[in-house]
């Protein structure tokens, strides 16, 4: 789409809007760039594997008794590093598809945005329940025949239904162990007459000592790459 605007006769000024093909305009590119920086947090979330890997994370300290160890900082950082890593072969689908065409002047704004979606909508898909994907399209009233037809209003709020149901699932399963740590220290401290002595004051060294036996972080970053898979 270009936009012609005459101030003066014999002279205009044309504006590429990047709809029509044609290379697009330093000035476009710079504002497509600080709107995809702006709304990158919440990209960040709604399109990647983000919550699954934080709520895991943050289930893991929990499990261990731990309330601020590691930071809030630290398991975040963790977080993004495995959702990049994990989103690259798409990430690179869509540079090759949809950017570059796009900056090239090969494809419209138009054609790169939905040729980005397929890579996009394929990896999500791959994440998703069909009892999520069926509830959120009866809900908006999209008739698609497959879930490759449906749009991304319906697709992203299945999948991030998907992602909670898979980061509890998995968190659970991390809980176990420590919870019979748990359950065997009070059973001793309360054969031996300290019921008053905290059961998690005296299992939290046996639960960072089994944690760091077993490799524990390497564990769980190893299950959470694997169950996107």
């Amino acid at each position: 789409m270009i936009l012609a605007v005459a101030p003066a006769a014999g002279s205009s000024i044309n504006i590429n809007l990047g709809n029509s093909l044609g290379k697009p305009s330093d000035s476009i590119i710079i504002i497509l760039a600080l709107t995809l920086l702006a709304v990158a947090p919440s990209l960040l979330i709604l399109l990647t594997g983000f919550t699954r890997i934080i709520i895991v994370l943050s289930l893991t300290r929990q499990a261990l008794g731990l309330q601020s160890t590691p930071p809030n900082q630290v398991l975040a950082g963790l977080a993004l590093i495995l959702s990049l890593f994990i989103m690259t072969p798409t990430l690179n689908q869509m540079n090759k598809d949809a950017l570059q065409p796009y900056l090239h002047g090969q494809a419209s704004l138009t054609q790169a945005y939905h040729s980005a979606e397929v890579p996009l909508k394929s990896w999500m898909l791959k994440q998703t329940g069909t009892s999520e994907l069926s509830m959120t399209t009866a809900a908006i009233g999209d008739s698609a025949a497959t879930p490759k037809d449906a749009s991304l209003q319906a697709i992203i709020p299945a999948f991030m239904l998907s992602q909670l149901k898979s980061g509890f699932i998995i968190g659970f399963v991390v809980f176990i162990p420590f919870l019979i740590i748990d359950l065997v220290v009070a059973s001793v401290l309360m054969s031996l007459g300290m019921a008053m002595l905290p059961p998690t004051l005296v299992s939290l060294p046996f639960k960072l000592l089994l944690f760091v036996m077993v490799n524990g972080w390497v564990l769980v970053t190893h299950s959470l790459v694997v169950s996107f898979k």
